[in-house]
C-alpha cells in the first residue's frame, strides 16, 4: 500500500520513542530525516508535492515537536504526542479535504494512470477515502487522550492506535473494490492508498 509510505515518518517517530522515556527527541529528529529523505527522493523520480502532503505534514510536526523536545528541558509533550500526532494528521486529512486536494488523491496518482486523474470518479473515490481517513484520525486524537487522562495505560493505547490505522486501510479497501466492482469503466476505481 503506497500510503504507508508517507507513514514511516510517524513509525520511526513511535520505535524511536518507545526506547525510553527521553528519547522522544531525538525520534522527532529522525523522523525529519526520514521524511526529508522520503521527499527528497521522490523529488528526484519526478513524484509532485500533492503526492507528498503525508510526508511534508510529518516533517513539519516532527520539527515543532523538535523544537519543543530541546528547547524546553521538561516538556510534557511526550506524555500527548499520540493524541497530538492523531490530531495533527487529522488536521492534514481534513485541511486537504477543505482545500479541496484530498491527501489520497496525490498518493493515487502514484499509481492510476494520468488520464483518469481528473475524472468525477476519481476524485469522488478520493474524497470518500479521505473522509474516512480523517474521521479514524479525529477519533484516533480523542481516544488516546482519554486513555491518557483516565490512566488506563500503554496497552490500550496501543490498541486505539493500531485501529486508528486498521479501520481507515480496512475502509480504503472495501471502498476501492466496490467503486471497482460498481461500473468502472473509465479505470478511475483503482487508487492504491
Amino acid at each position: 500500500m503506497t500510503i504507508l509510505r508517507g507513514f514511516a515518518p510517524w513509525i520511526v517517530y513511535a520505535v524511536i520513542a518507545g526506547i525510553s522515556d527521553t528519547s522522544w527527541r531525538w525520534a522527532a529528529v529522525a523522523a525529519v530525516v526520514t521524511g526529508l529523505g522520503l521527499i527528497l527522493d521522490d523529488r528526484r523520480r519526478g513524484i509532485a508535492p500533492d503526492a507528498q502532503l503525508l510526508e511534508i505534514s510529518a516533517v513539519v510536526f516532527f520539527v515543532i515537536v523538535a523544537v519543543v523536545g530541546f528547547v524546553t528541558s521538561n516538556s510534557t509533550f511526550h506524555e500527548y504526542d499520540s493524541a497530538l500526532a492523531f490530531g495533527w494528521l487529522a488536521l492534514t486529512a481534513w485541511g486537504s479535504l477543505l482545500i479541496g486536494r484530498p491527501f489520497t488523491e496525490g498518493i493515487a496518482k502514484r499509481e492510476v494512470p494520468q488520464q483518469y486523474w481528473g475524472s468525477d470518479k476519481f476524485r469522488r473515490i478520493n474524497r470518500v477515502i479521505t473522509g474516512a481517513w480523517a474521521l479514524a484520525f479525529t477519533l484516533t486524537a480523542i481516544a488516546v487522550w482519554v486513555i491518557y487522562r483516565q490512566g488506563v495505560g500503554d496497552t490500550y493505547d496501543a490498541i486505539a492506535q493500531v485501529l486508528g490505522f486498521i479501520a481507515p486501510i480496512s475502509f480504503t479497501n472495501w471502498y476501492k473494490s466496490r467503486a471497482a466492482g460498481a461500473g468502472d469503466t473509465d479505470g478511475a476505481a483503482q487508487p492504491t492508498t
